[in-house]
């Protein structure tokens, strides 16, 4: 198995607005294109700011790799996703001013198995 976490730090008035393009638009995508969710959730990072992260599970490395590559294809879905943007000042004005940090990683179980 290959595990992935997702991981924001959004400015707290923007959350509301984060987690529904998540719900609309980027969870279906994922879920249509094979990936599995474990799960999301957030928590207060200071007075200012959330963490928010997902957890995703896929089969191997290279299941990963063609499930986002399926993503990133889906014509409708990227454009979805520009539209979205372009409702909140494009790409660049929402990552300069409501998503101060992203970062996509794998993560290992520390579990024996």
């Amino acid at each position: 198995m290959f595990y992935r976490r997702k991981f924001y730090i959004v400015k707290n008035e923007f959350v509301d607005v984060f987690n529904a393009h998540f719900n609309e638009n980027n969870l279906p995508n994922q879920l249509k294109h094979g990936a599995q969710l474990i799960g999301r959730w957030m928590i207060p990072k200071d007075e200012k700011t959330t963490e928010i992260f997902a957890i995703w599970e896929y089969d191997s490395y290279e299941d990963y790799v063609k499930i986002e590559n399926s993503v990133r294809s889906d014509e409708a879905h990227v454009q979805q996703v520009q539209d979205w943007y372009d409702k909140h000042g494009g790409r660049d004005y929402v990552i300069n001013n409501y998503l101060l940090e992203v970062r996509n990683e794998e993560i290992k179980t520390t579990l024996m198995e």
